[in-house]
């Protein structure tokens, strides 16, 4: 088992990161930081030799519908599955010049 953490060593890695620890600190954070390497100390010696690795504990499934307009009602659909710029456009609250009319993100033309 290695040396226990000591005051001395907390203060060297602090002075390395450029933090100034008060003595109360340092005594705190010497406590909470050995608590810490005990506790990777005990992960450690576990048999994980049977244990498959994995990103996430539970098994993660999309819950999403795809993305299909007919499905909300929308609009029918061209054979590319575009939806048809006519029905498209009848349905947005402003259009100028055959396109979508949007409020400017930037603020307004000088």
């Amino acid at each position: 088992m290695p040396d226990p953490l000591t005051p001395e060593v907390v203060a060297k890695v602090a002075d390395l990161a450029m933090l100034e620890l008060t003595d109360d600190e340092l005594q705190r954070f010497t406590a909470q930081l050995a608590a810490v390497l005990e506790h990777a100390r005990d992960v450690e010696e576990l048999d994980v030799a049977d244990v498959p690795p994995t990103h996430h504990p539970y098994p993660l499934v999309n819950v999403m519908r795809p993305d299909d307009p007919r499905a909300a009602g929308g609009p029918t659909t061209g054979a590319d599955n575009s939806v048809f710029s006519e029905e498209a456009l009848a349905m947005a609250p402003d259009v100028e010049d055959h396109q979508f009319k949007v409020p400017p993100a930037l603020g307004e033309e000088p």
